[in-house]
């Protein structure tokens, strides 16, 4: 499936390893109503083995894969293909996350594979030097999150917000730029949002919540109300 067009405001969903099976499926498909319900454009990071039937069952959703190697078609036993994700129905991939860090080297080679193949990159910074550096590899999306705040349910300010936009949109403007870490709820959502970012995620917020399919709609609703009230 060709991949189509992500503007912002957007959000990314990253359910990790909180969640398999059918729960996968139905955290997809809260997203996939609630995407089309508000006009907001969301990323749902799924677990490789989950992308082909969450891609099948959704329309509005863009799928990504949560990592893959920079390998060619042939050897690589256990290693994700590039190739293997977009036969699977994903749009893009997830890079450098802090729970699966590249070496600098290896971040370059895989995000030029993956433009190879036509998959969006969305590559994980957790300093302003980080994001700076990784924006001179021209990625799609720059995640700029701390990683100390990470599932913490503490979330970033406003001067990080407008710190992480001017570290990546000072090196390339075309980037889109995703502040993130610690959102559980509606109001982070909406103070991330209204506070300058491209757009902002959450996982365990999402993948702990006791109704995750209304949590999704909460969040979803607050990046629809401060990107509005931004661009009034």
């Amino acid at each position: 499936m060709a991949k189509r067009p992500i503007s912002a405001p957007f959000f990314e969903i990253g359910p990790k390893s909180y969640l398999y099976g059918d729960d996968i499926l139905d955290l997809a498909l809260a997203a996939d109503k609630a995407s089309e319900k508000y006009g907001v454009d969301i990323i749902f990071t799924c677990p490789v083995v989950d992308i082909r039937r969450v891609a099948d069952a959704t329309k509005h959703i863009h799928v990504f894969a949560p990592h893959m190697d920079p390998i060619p078609v042939g050897r690589g036993l256990a290693d994700i293909l590039p190739e293997s994700l977009v036969a699977a129905g994903a749009e893009g991939v997830m890079l450098n996350h802090v729970e699966k860090p590249l070496t600098f080297d290896v971040l370059a080679e895989t995000i030029k594979r993956a433009a190879e193949v036509g998959l969006y990159s969305i590559v994980c910074a957790d300093s302003m030097a980080d994001a700076s550096k990784i924006a001179g590899l021209h990625p799609d999306i720059i995640v700029a999150e701390p990683s100390e705040l990470i599932g913490t349910g503490v979330s970033v300010g406003p001067e990080y917000v407008e710190a992480a936009m001017q570290s990546v949109k000072g090196v390339d403007e075309n980037i889109l730029v995703l502040t993130a870490a610690g959102i559980s709820n509606g109001q982070d959502v909406y103070n991330t949002i209204i506070a300058g970012a491209d757009a902002t995620g959450s996982s365990s917020g999402v993948a702990k919540a006791a109704d995750r399919a209304a949590m999704v709609d909460e969040m979803i609703a607050a990046v629809r109300k401060a990107w509005d009230e931004r661009h009034q």
